[in-house]
């Protein structure tokens, strides 16, 4: 008899304090002691967790009005730009903005010690921070010029809107060139020196429901240290999908995530400026979702191991930055966790830009709040496009290419 369980079941044993909640790295050792029958009818719900760098990210903020009123039409935070075309106080800080004044690539590598993502956890931490801004003037919003040292509890509203997050898989870069590259996958060595994976593998959100059949818009998530949701599918939302039995399939699957929550609620723990030598800054950003275990399908993909899970290795001394296609083979996610692969016949040393303990912890704080009763699940309104429903993207031509 195959297992059938709706959310509002689970929500009332979560509610009742009934629900049997595991991590998804849980989960894998109680599929194997019971079969997967068995921890369908037992498990309600496995949680998920990532923590590392996410570029597509940033916060909506609201000043409130000067007096006398002003339309900001540039501002600045921490020297940092933020984008003010909006209206007249609302602007959005990205994580990869940075100060006008960097040096940038000018002396390569640049650091980019500081920008978007570094003002984000500075507000988070309770930090202050420098608003400058510049006005037109207008009759009804006169002031040109304005000043002020903010923390987060002075603005009126802070929304994290982050446009594309938990990339479903990502590439295991490397370089076969023959000078080290500075890239937003870190410093990579000449020859084969090294490489830099940024997924957590059996932990990974997408990884763990990659047909969406659960992750939709309006589901209630973990987002940096407080609850947030999903919003929308995220830009660049490419889902595809690699053979879970022998690793030989398509190319990476490439399902992202838009997402939305109250900065006011979050962690400066979980939300944190990073900086890439010779790319730029970014902002590292903790995701947990809840998976509701409606049917031993679902359980099935969550319960997937290490083992059975697969990053493309790709070369980013050519192929990547020309937008080629082509690889240097798969390689699973035990393999790059052990901290040495083979590329092209050569033992490789590799190491991850996201954290697995971080991911780790997400996951189980994700878990305490739903066996405390604290964290409901949500019935999405509408599930994501999954690589069964053919969403492809398109690639920019530019003059030189028509």
């Amino acid at each position: 008899m195959s297992i059938e369980k709706t959310y509002k079941q689970i929500n009332e044993k979560i509610k009742a304090g009934k629900a049997v909640v595991l991590t998804a790295e849980e989960v894998i050792g109680r599929v194997m002691e019971k079969g997967l029958s068995q921890t369908a009818k037992e498990v309600d719900v496995v949680t998920t967790g990532t923590f590392g760098p996410m570029c597509s990210s940033g916060a909506f903020l609201n000043f409130g009005h000067t007096t006398p009123r002003m339309k900001m039409g540039k501002v600045w935070l921490n020297d940092v730009p933020a984008y003010a075309g909006i209206a007249a106080v609302d602007a959005y800080i990205g994580a990869t903005e940075l100060k006008e004044t960097d040096p940038r690539n000018n002396n390569h590598p640049g650091d980019f010690s500081y920008g978007g993502g570094h003002v984000i956890e500075d507000l988070v931490a309770g930090r202050p921070v420098k608003l400058r801004a510049e006005s037109y003037g207008t009759d009804c919003y006169p002031r040109r010029e304005a000043e002020a040292d903010l923390r987060l509890e002075d603005i009126n509203e802070a929304i994290l809107f982050n446009p594309r997050n938990c990339y479903q898989n990502y590439n295991c870069a490397v370089n076969t060139g023959d000078k080290t590259i500075y890239t937003y996958m870190g410093t990579l060595k000449a020859r084969l020196g090294n490489g830099h994976y940024s997924t957590s593998g059996q932990l990974s959100p997408l990884l763990k429901d990659p047909y969406f059949r659960t992750i939709g818009i309006g589901t209630r998530i973990f987002l940096g240290g407080g609850i947030g949701y999903v919003a929308w599918y995220g830009t660049q939302h490419f889902p595809g999908f690699i053979s879970y039995e022998d690793g030989q399939g398509k190319t990476g699957a490439g399902g992202t995530l838009s997402l939305i929550g109250d900065l006011k609620q979050m962690d400066a723990k979980w939300l944190t400026g990073a900086s890439f030598q010779g790319y730029g800054s970014t902002l590292n950003v903790g995701v947990g979702i809840p998976i509701p275990i409606l049917n031993e399908e679902i359980l099935a993909y969550a319960a997937k191991p290490d083992k059975d899970l697969y990053a493309p290795i790709v070369d980013y001394s050519s192929s990547y930055p020309n937008n080629e296609a082509g690889r240097l083979g798969l390689v699973s996610y035990a393999d790059l966790k052990t901290g040495l692969i083979k590329v092209n016949g050569k033992e490789v040393p590799v190491a991850p830009l996201s954290s697995y303990s971080r991911a780790k912890e997400i996951a189980h704080i994700l878990k305490d709040w739903i066996l405390k009763g604290d964290f409901l699940l949500t019935e999405p309104v509408d599930l994501l496009p999954g690589p069964d429903q053919g969403l492809k993207g398109k690639a920019l031509k530019t003059k030189d290419q028509e």
